[in-house]
């Protein structure tokens, strides 16, 4: 049997899940489960302020797209390409290339990494225009001085009895002015 390889698969962009499991299922029922070693939807967690609650909830890497770990022959290719909520593989029609095994061990990295730290929903730059919307300092504007995302947090310079003040606050506390 040939060594699996990693595949890049299309689908209709919100119906990931439903193509995923459509695959799983059509894999079973082919018999084709020695073929396939697993389906992947890269996705992490991410931590956004709802009503003034911390809410975790999970972000596609690449909505829209799967990452299949198989051994690609006629019957397999047949097998991904006609499972429903599927629109083919990504690159060649024929003959996709895999994508390289270090590529994927970088994306479920990724997806660990967000797993045990959630990312915040939104990202902040300096110069963006926010509100706080958590903390002592709710209700007040400012402005964003610095950001550090690898601690999830930015300063900002809210204006507070006639004078900017910089005040450190955390990603889930704020949230951009539009």
């Amino acid at each position: 049997m040939a060594e699996k390889k990693w595949y890049v698969v299309h689908t209709y962009s919100g119906y990931e899940n439903k193509a995923k499991k459509s695959l799983e299922e059509r894999i079973r029922s082919e018999g084709l489960d020695e073929h396939f070693e697993e389906v992947l939807i890269p996705m992490e967690n991410v931590v956004e302020m709802v009503r003034g609650e911390r809410r975790t909830s999970k972000r596609k890497f690449f909505p829209g797209y799967l990452l299949v770990k198989m051994d690609l022959n006629d019957r397999t290719w047949h097998c991904v390409k006609n499972t429903p909520k599927v629109t083919g593989f990504v690159g060649n029609a024929k003959k996709p290339p895999p994508i390289p095994e270090a590529e994927v061990r970088r994306i479920i990295g990724q997806i660990s990494a967000g797993e045990e730290k959630p990312k915040p929903k939104v990202e902040f730059e300096v110069g963006d225009q926010i509100r706080v919307s958590d903390g002592p300092f709710s209700g007040f504007q400012g402005i964003v001085e610095d950001v550090r995302p690898d601690k999830g947090k930015v300063r900002v310079l809210l204006s507070m009895f006639g004078r900017d003040t910089p005040v450190e606050l955390d990603f889930v506390q704020v949230e951009k002015v539009s």
